[in-house]
Formats: C-alpha cells, structure tokens, sequence
C-alpha cells in the first residue's frame, strides 16, 4: 500500500510541475505574438471557473488565438473583490 502511495504522490508531482511550467511560459501582454495587434478577449464561462487565472484571447488583424495570463492587477482585485 505504501509503495501505490509513493507512486501516486510522484505522479501529482510531476502533474504539478508541468502545469506550473506551462503557466509561466504563457504570455502575458495583450499584444499578439504574431503581429503585435491588440488582443480581444473571448469570455468562456467554463474556462473563467475552471482555471480564471488565463484568459482566451484572438488577434483581429490575423486571427491568432491562444490562451494567455491573466494581468496581475486583475488576479489581486478579484482576490481583494473575494
């Protein structure tokens, strides 16, 4: 039974790891990666309760889409809103 345990816990370690990694290298500028346009947020109320620190952005001028991170202003007035 302790041998399951160990190998659980190494399992939501390395699942830990790989999201804290993928969520610091999503960008966190407003401006496409592409073309450097302004990004428009699409709302996901889904996605908005699931993980509502990133948010889903498309460009306008050449229709990038991609999820980025929340500004930081925005993450500490909903943690001060709550």
């Amino acid at each position: 039974m302790l041998v399951v345990v160990v190998l659980f816990a190494t399992v939501l370690l390395r699942a830990g790891i790989v999201l804290t990694f993928v969520y610091l290298i999503l960008p966190t500028k407003r401006v496409c990666p592409l073309c450097g346009a302004q990004l428009v947020l699409i709302q996901h109320s889904v996605l908005r309760r699931l993980v509502p620190v990133v948010e889903h952005r498309w460009c306008l001028e050449c229709g990038w889409s991609g999820i980025v991170r929340q500004a930081q202003s925005r993450v500490i007035n909903r943690a001060a809103r709550s």
